[in-house]
């Protein structure tokens, strides 16, 4: 298999490793940017070069570029630790759910604003008794004339205290069956009625969130596709969430800085190197392939989120085991090491993920429940 690029997208991505890194010389960087990394003037620079909604349509405001080169930028993005996670939620998943689901006045209400970079948003979606398990979300939304009136808890929602918008699963039909009567709103933060409050996670960081709607009014005009039929759109966002190089990547520059430092005439530590960078390559092609969409997109995400996730936990090992004693002080490669066991939960947990594949994919049958 040939691994170089073709000659055009190489040169893209040496120009997007060079802006990158003059664009993000006078701010901070850090590891895992995409989901920790929030700079407002980041987000402003990024929308500038035109690298925000590049491959949405031109008749939506985008610029019609093929997904491939949005891989290519925002791997460069992600090796140069930009701090992008402003931009990063509207570009990969929002705006491709409305263009795929919203209306056209929705189309043409939010995703200017997404492209500027003058939009930010969070997605509600876990709960405190449902985690993984979309189906069993309890938020509701009723209606009362020509609004929604919303109330429930959502838990682990990525920059909720600094977004503008909340792309929100609601259950609006309490009598159908699990994956029934789900719909999705979007909801502006500044609503009466909505209480943040901040997680503040092992590495320090507190860009997860708990979200509580209290009699929360949402227009009806916010409702996204189907009344009561969500779950495949919700399905289709995930898909968008888990596919991508941000579940390979997100610290891969952390490697390369450290691999530098590893006692490469130890064997077994070449043995490590030698399954990392295989590893690397593995995992991009299976990124490529959703990209190219040759695979089955909607399956296929969730073997690769489950095999980059994991492979990311192992480049964390590495890392510290390179740094030795010195994992035990506050660096990048200790807030790496404490932080790398969300890999795997979020988006979706490993568990949740291999019963998706073993089950839609290989049609392995459930085990029996046990007779009580």
């Amino acid at each position: 298999m040939d691994y170089n690029w073709p000659k055009n997208l190489d040169e893209l991505a040496t120009e997007a490793g060079a802006w990158v890194a003059e664009a993000t010389s006078d701010l901070f960087q850090t590891d895992d940017g995409w989901l920790v990394g929030y700079s407002d003037e980041f987000t402003l620079r990024l929308a500038e070069r035109g690298w925000i909604g590049m491959t949405w349509p031109l008749s939506a405001g985008g610029d019609g570029r093929p997904e491939i080169e949005r891989f290519v930028v925002t791997e460069q993005l992600l090796l140069g630790r930009a701090p992008m996670a402003g931009s990063f939620f509207p570009d990969r998943q929002i705006g491709p759910v409305l263009l795929a689901y919203g209306s056209e006045e929705q189309q043409k209400r939010f995703l200017p604003a997404m492209r500027r970079g003058v939009s930010k948003w969070c997605i509600g979606m876990s709960e405190p008794d449902a985690g993984s398990n979309v189906a069993g979300i309890a938020t509701t939304a009723v209606k009362d004339g020509d609004r929604y009136i919303v109330n429930g808890q959502k838990v682990w929602t990525s920059g909720a205290k600094t977004s503008d918008f909340c792309y929100l699963i609601c259950r609006t039909d309490l009598e159908s069956p699990p994956h029934k009567g789900m719909s999705e709103f979007i909801v502006d933060m500044n609503s009466p009625g909505i209480e943040i409050r901040p997680i503040k996670d092992a590495s320090g960081d507190s860009h997860f969130n708990e979200v509580y709607f209290n009699e929360v009014a949402v227009p009806v005009q916010n409702l996204v596709g189907e009344l009561n039929n969500s779950f495949g759109q919700t399905m289709r966002q995930l898909e968008h969430e888990r596919g991508g190089i941000d579940r390979l990547a997100s610290n891969q520059r952390l490697y390369l800085d450290m691999r530098d430092y590893a006692d490469t005439t130890d064997p077994l530590v070449r043995q490590q190197i030698a399954r990392i960078e295989s590893g690397y390559k593995i995992g991009r092609d299976m990124v490529l392939r959703n990209v190219l969409r040759q695979t089955p997109f909607a399956q296929y995400s969730a073997i690769t989120k489950t095999w980059c996730t994991e492979f990311e936990q192992q480049v964390s090992e590495f890392v510290g085991n390179v740094a030795g004693a010195e994992t035990m002080l506050w660096n990048r490669v200790s807030r790496n090491v404490v932080y790398s066991p969300a890999y795997t939960i979020m988006g979706g947990t490993t568990q949740i993920l291999r019963n998706i594949i073993g089950e839609r994919i290989l049609g392995l049958p459930r085990e029996p429940r046990p007779q009580s």
